[in-house]
């Protein structure tokens, strides 16, 4: 007697003939491509997004709560390690966002071929690296100059 699992086993190509395939195929069976990796990391993103979200909401408690509290939070978003924290969370926000607006416009019902897809992926990236470096420039420049304008009010007075 043959065993009725085989007949999950069997598929049909588009011209009709039968081929076995496997029940369920694992990570070793695709290439891997750009567009698998971006899609696996928009849904990272978002965890990390969600992540610094909460952290932000504690900052933001902090301020609510006084100057104390919002002292020993600027201390651990102002040393290096705590704004390499910040521009990780900025660049996954902006990938996530990058992401979104992607897969919105395939919502939409276009771009979806794949050498579209497969055109889009590297632009993605791109524009991602690119807003994110002038993003976290800008911020940086900005906590420069207020570093420098509070170091200059303190010799002042």
């Amino acid at each position: 007697m043959q065993d009725i699992r085989k007949a999950l086993y069997v598929g049909s190509r588009s011209d009709g003939t039968l081929i076995e395939r496997p029940m369920s195929p694992h990570l070793q069976v695709y290439r891997y491509r750009l567009s698998m990796v971006l899609s696996i990391s928009n849904r990272i993103t978002g965890v990390i997004a969600t992540g610094g979200a909460a952290l932000g909401v504690f900052w933001l408690g902090a301020a609510a709560k006084g100057p104390k509290a919002f002292a020993t939070a600027r201390k651990v978003t102002g040393n290096p390690l705590g704004q390499l924290v910040l521009l990780g969370w900025l660049g996954s926000v902006v990938y996530h966002t990058v992401g979104g607006i992607r897969h919105l416009i395939w919502d939409a019902g276009y771009r979806f071929d794949k050498e579209e897809v497969n055109k889009d992926g590297p632009v993605a990236v791109k524009v991602t690296a690119g807003v994110s470096a002038v993003l976290g420039i800008a911020l940086l420049c900005v906590a420069g100059r207020r570093r420098r304008a509070r170091v200059k009010a303190g010799k002042a007075s």
